[in-house]
């Protein structure tokens, strides 16, 4: 299986614009074949990859002409380069450790022809020729195996950057005029990339394929639809247009293309809340601002329809008990085995949803409203610049539902990232509480249970996501924040209303355990 494309008259400033989009949607794995003659630019592009992954555009790339393989370490992935020009015979190749550098890195291999049929099926072949004209060439690029459904989504991304630009222009082919930037992403099966025109940043690439469904967990359904997670860009564009229309801050959507899962964005820039504080902006301030935002929020009626441009109509989803407590139970699943080598007693784990789901319904007489879900410092940015709750950008919100208003604030006041005190999230609460309650019918005592019940909801959620992104997914940085989800927990569980749950998690979750390390 293979597909073919033909990018005509590349210069060369237009062929290292090319190395960065193929750094950008490279992943472990991926070996790039480049052929063609002496000079044809194989090198030149190679080096254009490897920057871009490196972050480092001055970076020296010495040919391998004469080393045969030449190897780089980057924030994304190990990056290996090999050159076979002086390649004895094609099982020497083997020697040379191209398995070891695709098991977790990729690998840049110039003059793939010498190894015949020693090279993995899955591959891009990328053959680049003088075209005739003056410092131009020809570029084909041929998908091979997996390889060619993912050229195809690599020549609409292609299409797509060149329609959009934040200041109303047409690109009109002009690829050397601007540069994609790799944005480094957090937990996300999404990436994300800037578009620098002539220096200045320009507009945001989000990269979002429509995921898979995962494997059955319950009732035939997989963890994503049990808990209502977007799969690709169409809620997306569905929440940023009624957002916007709500009065928030959010990237416009400058182009879409739905079906392959590209949207060009707004770029509100890089003053993410968390980062803030330790640059010196005072956290009260961001903090209260981003109240204010869910306070005006709050007056908006929560659809349970969106119309999507281009795509029809998103059903916007309860957070219903079903959703809240397989969230819930990540804890059980992941935290628990982490810490004590083995599951939970069948007993105690129906002992912890029965106790859930008398809270669940509780929670669930609360008037539906707006849940963005992600309202939290790595998803809110600081626009000083303007005025009022626009000054507060919100980038993550396709996950949105209808359900209890408290989910938002308890989010941002018991931030997972950000330590946020409790005197200053009395505060805030209380700031949050007066301005809903200044247009009246606002049940303070509801609110109140439903802050504390699903701040303990969430937080109990965040662990168990944390100690799986640990266990199962290679990535230890995370357990850095189980403590402080632990202190928010103690916070929640202290309201009477939740005294049964709480001996739960004591007699469970002791004080002293909660401390034991979680082995990576």
């Amino acid at each position: 299986m293979s597909t073919c494309h033909t990018i005509e008259s590349v210069t060369e400033p237009e062929l290292l614009r090319l190395g960065e989009e193929l750094a950008f949607v490279a992943r472990p794995g991926d070996l790039f074949a480049l052929s063609g003659e002496l000079g044809a630019g194989k090198t030149t592009l190679a080096r254009a990859v490897i920057r871009a992954l490196t972050g480092d555009e001055n970076e020296e790339i010495p040919s391998p002409t004469f080393t045969l393989v030449q190897s780089y370490t980057s924030p994304r992935m190990p990056v290996a380069h090999f050159d076979l020009y002086r390649l004895g015979a094609p099982e020497e190749l083997d020697e040379l450790g191209l398995d070891l550098a695709l098991r977790n890195g990729i690998a840049l291999v110039e003059w793939p022809e010498r190894a015949a049929d020693r090279l993995p099926e899955d591959r891009l072949a990328i053959r680049i020729d003088d075209d005739g004209a003056v410092s131009s060439r020809r570029v084909v690029l041929t998908g091979h195996g997996t390889w060619a459904p993912r050229l195809d989504r690599f020549i609409a991304m292609r299409r797509l950057i060149g329609r959009g630009s934040a200041n109303g222009g047409q690109v009109n082919g002009c690829a050397a005029e601007r540069k994609l930037l790799y944005l480094q992403g957090d937990a996300s099966v999404r990436r994300y990339g800037r578009l620098v025109r002539q220096g200045t940043p320009d507009a945001i690439l989000m990269d979002w394929p429509r995921q898979p469904d995962g494997p059955p967990i319950r009732n035939g359904l997989p963890y994503s639809r049990l808990a209502h997670l977007a799969e690709d860009v169409r809620p997306f564009v569905a929440v940023a247009n009624a957002l916007a229309d709500a009065g928030l801050t959010v990237p416009r959507v400058l182009e879409q293309d739905l079906d392959n899962g590209f949207l060009l964005l707004d770029d509100l820039g890089d003053r993410v809340f968390g980062r803030e504080i330790t640059g010196g902006t005072d956290q009260e301030t961001l903090w209260q601002a981003a109240v204010d935002a869910l306070v005006s929020l709050s007056h908006a009626p929560a659809p349970s329809d969106l119309w999507v441009a281009g795509g029809g109509v998103h059903r916007i989803s309860e957070y219903d008990p079903g959703a809240m407590a397989i969230e819930t139970e990540l804890i059980v699943d992941w935290y628990w085995p982490a810490l004590r080598g083995s599951p939970l007693m069948p007993d105690e784990r129906a002992e912890f949803t029965a106790l859930w789901a008398d809270i669940f319904a509780e929670i669930g007489k609360m008037p539906p409203a707006w849940v963005l879900r992600d309202y939290h410092s790595p998803n809110l940015l600081w626009l000083p610049e303007r005025e009022g709750i626009a000054r507060v950008g919100v980038i993550d919100f396709q996950d949105a539902m209808r359900g209890p208003a408290a989910y938002d604030l308890v989010s941002l006041l018991q931030d997972a990232r950000v330590d946020v005190p409790a005197e200053l999230e009395a505060r805030l609460f209380n700031h949050y509480c007066d301005g809903v309650a200044a247009r009246g019918g606002f049940d303070r005592d509801a609110f109140a249970f439903a802050y504390a019940a699903l701040g303990a909801q969430r937080n109990t959620k965040i662990v168990g996501i944390f100690a799986r992104l640990a266990k199962r997914d290679g990535k230890p940085g995370y357990l850095q924040h189980v403590p402080r989800l632990w202190r928010y927990l103690d916070r929640d569980l202290a309201h009477p209303k939740l005294a049964r749950l709480k001996s739960w998690y004591d007699k469970h979750f002791p004080v002293d355990a909660r401390a034991i390390p979680l082995a990576s």
